[in-house]
């Protein structure tokens, strides 16, 4: 009876090792095994069994992207001005084993090298090239991090600038020089929009003059037009009639007849002075025969 109870003793012990010593590896984590205080192998994802007593597990390492926010630190730019600049680092760890056994304290070690890498690119630009060029100082620094970092099995991702603030007094300084700016476009926006409204009003009144004299050339010209009409109308009208009598071929009294009435409408009753021709006042005496003849008929 004893030996049953040391058998089944025997069996819980063994199952509670065995259940001690089974490790379930998560999605995104890594395990590394020592065996007798060496590095063995990496668990990925999945249901391992380490031997008790020989192995045992010496880390766990997240595989996702993590984020490092350090608090902001003095910075000295190249023309000696003192800022603070805060700076966060996203990096991933692709190689565990690297991670565990390349340096002591990663992440300590990170932010010591972020901060002598700010240092450095920092000091070689100067504060007005440190506020514009945050792109190129990220890159800069993403670069010699990665580099750095790849012996102890880190990606580094993205570096960003997240605040650079200068002293207070160049603070003030750079706000009095962007008002100053502001109030220099608002007046050169202001001096382009006068001229650009008198232009507009010159061109206006120049676009004016020019519709109203062409008004008046157009207004000339049908009158001239006008004019000629009527003046050919007339002379047509006199070759027509010219024509006509030439036609009828009258005689010599009819047309001393017609000259006397020509004469009459040249004199109009407007003339002080008046010379007859004599072919003119033979055509008179005849014209006065014929109106005696009709009144004795008569």
């Amino acid at each position: 009876m004893e030996a049953w109870i040391w058998i089944a003793a025997v069996v819980v012990l063994a199952l509670l090792v065995v259940a001690r010593n089974v490790r379930v590896v998560q999605q995104s984590q890594a395990y590394v095994v020592e065996r007798l205080g060496a590095f063995n192998v990496v668990w990925n994802v999945g249901v391992h069994l380490k031997w008790p007593f020989v192995e045992r597990v010496a880390s766990r390492v997240s595989l996702k992207e993590q984020v490092l926010d350090y608090p902001p630190q003095p910075v000295i730019t190249k023309d000696n001005v003192t800022m603070q600049i805060d700076t966060v680092v996203y990096f991933q760890i692709t190689d565990p084993k690297l991670y565990t056994y390349g340096v002591e304290q990663p992440m300590v070690a990170m932010e010591t090298l972020t901060a002598t890498t700010l240092r450095n690119i920092i000091g070689d630009l100067e504060l007005d090239q440190c506020l514009t060029s945050r792109d190129i100082i990220n890159g800069k620094m993403r670069v010699i991090l990665d580099e750095a970092t790849d012996p102890w099995g880190i990606k580094v991702n993205r570096v960003e600038l997240k605040n650079i603030l200068p002293p207070k007094e160049i603070q003030n300084a750079m706000e009095k020089q962007m008002k100053a700016e502001r109030e220099r476009r608002e007046s050169i926006l202001r001096a382009e929009g006068e001229k650009r409204a008198a232009i507009l009003e010159a061109e206006g009144e120049k676009e004016s003059a020019i519709l109203r004299a062409d008004a008046k050339k157009q207004q000339q010209i049908l009158e001239a037009q006008g004019k000629a009409e009527a003046i050919l109308a007339v002379q047509r009208a006199t070759a027509d009639g010219l024509r006509l009598l030439n036609d009828a071929a009258p005689c010599d009294a009819v047309l001393r007849l017609r000259a006397l009435e020509a004469f009459a409408a040249a004199a109009d009753g407007k003339a002080t002075k008046i010379i007859i021709p004599s072919e003119i006042q033979g055509l008179a005496g005849l014209a006065q025969g014929v109106v005696e003849t009709v009144r004795q008929d008569g």
